[in-house]
């Protein structure tokens, strides 16, 4: 069994550069976006600001709204395992993000698709609080008021996947893509069942466990889930390097996961039959 650290710290190295306002998440130029005082007015640090007093915080932020959404995807950034000061302004987690979301704007279909990011108080998880996942769920509930019956997916990295596979049994989402997530022993996955799930992992990953992951799809999948752990090449935690194959690959998933087809992994990686 590969053990590894199962607290993540949030590597920043080479993260790029910008002043960490996620609030466009590079897909600003698409101009369908609905104002639901939702999207690009603060940087999503938690609450703005109103006369100088602080605004109450809303967890959901949304980057791109189609008059008529064919679906929907939740992007959950990464964090720390403790931590109750808001996410800084230059937030490195968030940014690792962006070309994800970029990407899925890109693709076929791409300009029908309801694109948010969930806004944390905190930026740590902060043991049994759980706090990531607290703003994740109320994120998907806000998510579903706007766009009702729309089928979701979930894309989360670090403390984000943990987040997403934490949230994924919300009655609106139809599955949840992890990107080398935080996986605990004994995490929850009962209630995944019916859902597709699948974790993408460098086994080279020096910050969280990437057996961790195998371990949690096989779980997963006991508990009726349509779960796969996919070993990704390169990438390591940050997956700076081989990015653009996380990022196509992502964008693949999310699409077989929402037209209900056969998921792009390699035979190795699919669970025996029956």
């Amino acid at each position: 069994m590969t053990t590894g650290p199962t607290r993540p710290t949030d590597p920043g190295n080479g993260e790029g550069k910008g002043n960490g306002d996620d609030s466009d998440m590079g897909m600003g130029s698409d101009n369908h976006n609905h104002n639901h005082n939702h999207n690009h007015n603060d940087s999503g640090i938690g609450g703005g600001t109103d006369g100088g007093r602080r605004s109450p915080h809303r967890p959901l932020l949304v980057h791109r709204h189609p008059d008529l959404p064919r679906a929907a995807v939740l992007l959950m950034h990464g964090g720390r395992a403790d931590g109750r000061t808001p996410p800084p302004r230059l937030n490195l987690p968030a940014l690792r993000m962006r070309p994800f979301g970029s990407a899925m704007s890109r693709a076929p279909g791409g300009r029908k698709l309801l694109l948010a990011s969930v806004r944390y108080r905190c930026r740590g998880w902060n043991g049994p609080q759980a706090d990531a996942a607290r703003d994740a769920r109320r994120a998907l509930d806000e998510l579903t008021g706007l766009a009702a019956d729309v089928p979701v997916v979930l894309v989360g990295h670090s403390m984000g996947g943990r987040a997403a596979l934490h949230t994924g049994g919300h009655p609106a989402v139809r599955g949840v893509v992890a990107l080398a997530p935080w996986c605990p022993p004994g995490e929850p996955v009962s209630h995944l069942r019916d859902r597709t799930v699948v974790l993408l992992h460098d086994n080279h990953d020096r910050i969280t466990d990437a057996e961790g992951s195998r371990l949690f799809a096989d779980r997963a999948r006991q508990s009726g889930a349509r779960a796969h752990a996919v070993a990704m090449p390169r990438g390591g935690h940050t997956m700076l390097r081989g990015a653009r194959e996380w990022h196509r690959l992502t964008v693949k998933l999310v699409t077989a996961i929402l037209a209900g087809g056969p998921l792009p992994v390699p035979d190795e990686e699919r669970p025996p039959p029956g």
